[in-house]
């Protein structure tokens, strides 16, 4: 009955040690391992889900700012967004993603944790009614956070949307 309490305690720990973003072999904030997808896959599963995207250049090449592109964004950055589409109800338009031009940082748009959204009323209302307000960013946008963690800014005409998870799927 001992050794089975300390090979369970032993699982636990090197399961701890060893697990993606956690324990002692993983650098002060560093962003967890995560599965970065083509454009195509985040297209194709954007569409299945109902999810539109513009760009105001018209393109999809991650290197011109005025495109909007999905190459490289974390999968559980896309099955965020079909989560909002699905939680929420309400038609939702991608309209920035991966492409340069945003700003920078771990958690950024270039890094795939980050998707813009345009304003809608469905969309403001289904944000400002669920999540949390959790304050003014240091830009001076107000924020919520829903309970899985993601963060939500209303940057005027769009919403800033910070993926950390998959929010549920």
């Amino acid at each position: 009955m001992k050794l089975r309490s300390v090979l369970t305690a032993l699982v636990l720990v090197l399961g701890a040690l060893f697990a993606p973003g956690v324990g002692v072999l993983t650098a002060a904030g560093e962003a967890h391992a995560v599965t970065k997808i083509s454009h195509a896959t985040a297209t194709s599963m954007f569409r299945s889900s109902g999810i539109t995207w513009s760009s105001s250049g018209g393109c999809s090449n991650r290197n011109v700012a005025t495109c909007t592109s999905f190459d490289q964004l974390n999968l559980a950055t896309a099955q965020g967004a079909q989560t909002l589409r699905s939680a929420s109800g309400c038609a939702l338009n991608i309209t920035g993603g991966t492409e340069t031009g945003h700003a920078s940082g771990t958690y950024s748009h270039w890094n795939g944790y980050k998707l813009d959204f345009g304003k809608a009323t469905c969309l403001t209302n289904y944000v400002k009614n669920t999540f949390t307000y959790i304050g003014v960013r240091g830009d001076g946008a107000p924020q919520w956070k829903s309970g899985a963690g993601n963060v939500y800014a209303d940057e005027g005409n769009h919403w800033d949307v910070t993926f950390y998870n998959c929010g549920g799927c």
